[in-house]
């Protein structure tokens, strides 16, 4: 069975030395977006506070087989700055 890892990179990089052994690639998918979840309810916090990360799915050779890449991209709207005297609507 191949073994795959998963990279954390959010600010500072989490490397999965030891690896999942896994069915496949797709499974290695499913894993990637479980392991996802967990960051994000986890590590929220982390998140809204506008830092971007990634997981990188590696096979055993280190190839990178696929990522999931995650940003936070605030509106315009929020970085508007309010007009002086003017009442909100």
């Amino acid at each position: 069975m191949p073994r795959f890892h998963f990279h954390v990179h959010d600010g500072y990089s989490a490397l999965d030395i030891e690896g999942t052994e896994l069915a496949d690639w797709q499974a290695a998918r499913l894993e990637a977006i479980r392991l996802a979840g967990d960051i994000l309810k986890h590590d929220a916090h982390r998140i809204a506070l506008g830092e971007d990360w990634r997981i990188e799915v590696t096979d055993g050779a280190g190839l990178i087989l696929f990522q999931m890449t995650f940003l936070v991209i605030e509106s315009p709207a929020l970085r508007r700055e309010p007009v002086r005297g003017a009442q909100p609507s």
